[in-house]
């Protein structure tokens, strides 16, 4: 039939598919091939750039349940509304320093954000399987990062220089311990924690706001992997999680996790021992204890994994009303890098992409054009704010929700490598 019939990207049927035009059976090969101009174009172009970090991943789909109605004393996002009420989300679990090619069972962090498809458009909680990080300080992620990849001069990895770079930052000491803890080679994707690691605020129904962190525990149990092991399965099947998560979810073996927060009130915050807003710093349980809020699971595998999981653009910048940024100095950072680098990957108007886009509601703004614009381009809307041709107008709802704070501080650049607590929770 005709849903069966090969062409070009443009949608011409092609009569040979296996042959290139030429003079003769053996001539060259003509300018005006456009079959063999569309296949070749397209293959030099199949690559888009690797992420930089976080290049070697799985993806899958499913939904979040709230399953607890307590945090709706904290949040009034919408996704928390109601008991029993289910958000589509999808993540995309990562290695961070290797490259697209590299093994799944190295001793690294794993990525574990989670992008929830609200009715209020799209939010990203962009975590990882710890709820510490190596550094309080965004300027030196770049070379953090450095130290993970190849050196510039051998384009060898280098302990070296991973080393180096710890031995001189002291607040790295909290992160290398749960590295080179057994939790440091997770047991494939389902079987280890995810954290949203930051503090956030969120804002409760009254207006009133609190900080919060976000924590998913694994139903499956903690499970890992030996270095001996880890290192066997590097040569025999260096896809191993990739693979574990696929095949679990085609055999109908749902991971889930279960959803809690830690609150702080602004108070507490004031009067804590630590900076609240600290990467390198957990909030202990015995003094903030985890409240349960609901649970995750994936049910889906990918139908292309270049569409749904390489295309995939999550941002920690991505907020729904209730739910905003602290002063984390590593969020501020990410709230720029992440939006940043997928506009380089993938393109200003990587948001229309089907993965990516926030379906459950029509975007209205004022935004147009762009490279590889592909909805309407809002027709005929106007273009401009203010304007008296009804465009769209401001959402008292997400004022309340986004209410004003005092800032008050000396600007200055403020090292904090020898100044804070680097070790006391570390023991």
């Amino acid at each position: 039939g005709a849903e069966s019939t090969v062409t070009t990207k443009y949608g011409a049927p092609i009569g040979v598919r296996s042959a290139t035009q030429t003079i003769g059976p053996n001539g060259p090969v003509l300018l005006q091939d456009n079959h063999f101009l569309d296949e070749m174009s397209a293959f030099d172009r199949e690559r888009i750039p690797e992420r930089v970090v976080h290049a070697k991943g799985a993806g899958a789909f499913g939904y979040f349940e709230v399953t607890h109605s307590e945090i709706q004393k904290y949040c009034a996002a919408k996704l928390f509304d109601t008991v029993g009420k289910k958000t589509p989300v999808a993540v995309r679990f990562s290695t961070v320093g290797g490259e697209s090619g590299s093994a799944d069972t190295v001793r690294d962090p794993r990525g574990f954000p989670i992008k929830f498809y609200t009715e209020d458009g799209i939010w990203d909680l962009v975590g990882n399987n710890t709820p510490i990080f190596f550094i309080r300080d965004p300027i030196l992620f770049p070379s953090f990062i450095h130290t993970q990849k190849r050196n510039p001069q051998t384009h060898l990895k280098d302990p070296d220089m991973f080393w180096d770079f710890i031995t001189l930052r002291p607040e790295t000491t909290h992160q290398t311990c749960f590295l080179f803890s057994d939790r440091g080679i997770p047991d494939g994707y389902r079987h280890m924690n995810g954290y949203g690691s930051h503090t956030f605020k969120t804002i409760n129904a009254k207006g009133e706001a609190f900080w919060v962190k976000f924590h998913y525990k694994t139903d499956q149990g903690i499970k890992n992997l030996t270095p001996e092991r880890a290192l066997e399965l590097s040569g025999s099947d260096p896809d191993y999680s990739i693979r574990d998560l696929y095949n679990a979810i085609a055999k109908g073996n749902f991971p889930s996790w279960t959803f809690h927060i830690q609150v702080m009130t602004m108070e507490q915050a004031e009067k804590f021992k630590y900076n609240p807003f600290d990467l390198t710093k957990i909030w202990p349980q015995s003094e903030y204890p985890l409240i349960k809020v609901g649970k995750l699971v994936l049910d889906r595998n990918p139908k292309n994994y270049f569409a749904e999981v390489e295309q995939i653009a999550f941002s920690p910048s991505h907020f729904v009303p209730g739910i905003e940024a602290s002063p984390d100095k590593m969020l501020q950072g990410r709230l720029f890098a992440y939006a940043d680098t997928h506009r380089h990957r993938i393109g200003a108007n990587h948001l229309q992409l089907p993965v990516n886009c926030p379906y459950r509601v029509t975007p209205k703004h004022y935004q147009r054009d762009g490279p590889m614009n592909f909805t309407d381009n809002l027709n005929g809307a106007p273009n401009y704010y203010p304007n008296s041709f009804g465009g769209p107008e401001v959402s008292q709802r997400a004022l309340k929700l986004d209410p004003p704070y005092k800032v008050c501080g000396d600007v200055a650049r403020f090292d904090s490598g020898e100044s804070e607590d680097n070790f006391s929770q570390v023991s």
